[in-house]
């Protein structure tokens, strides 16, 4: 049986949750294949980002979980979070 999905005709927003999923090794030199909506985070960390506005930058420590961010890049030189994961 398919799984039913009440919102199918609802608009989904930026900010509603992630449709699709994948996995991520951060890079200097490539962006991600989708701008992300979301990133998750298997351990606490800092990244290093590059947004969807085109600000490069290192955010403070962020909690092992999930975080509202649109993302263009996940730098490798100064992130330190493993298990990322990105949603959109």
């Amino acid at each position: 049986m398919p799984a039913i999905d009440t919102y199918k005709t609802s608009a989904r927003g930026p900010a509603g949750g992630p449709t699709h999923l994948a996995l991520v090794t951060p890079s200097d030199s490539e962006d991600l294949a989708q701008v992300s909506q979301w990133v998750y985070l298997a351990t606490d960390g800092t990244l290093k980002v590059t947004t969807r506005g085109g600000e490069t930058l290192m955010t403070p420590v962020l909690v092992a979980g999930w975080h509202l961010m649109e993302l263009t890049r996940i730098h490798a030189t100064g992130t330190s979070a493993t298990g990322i994961m990105v949603g959109w």
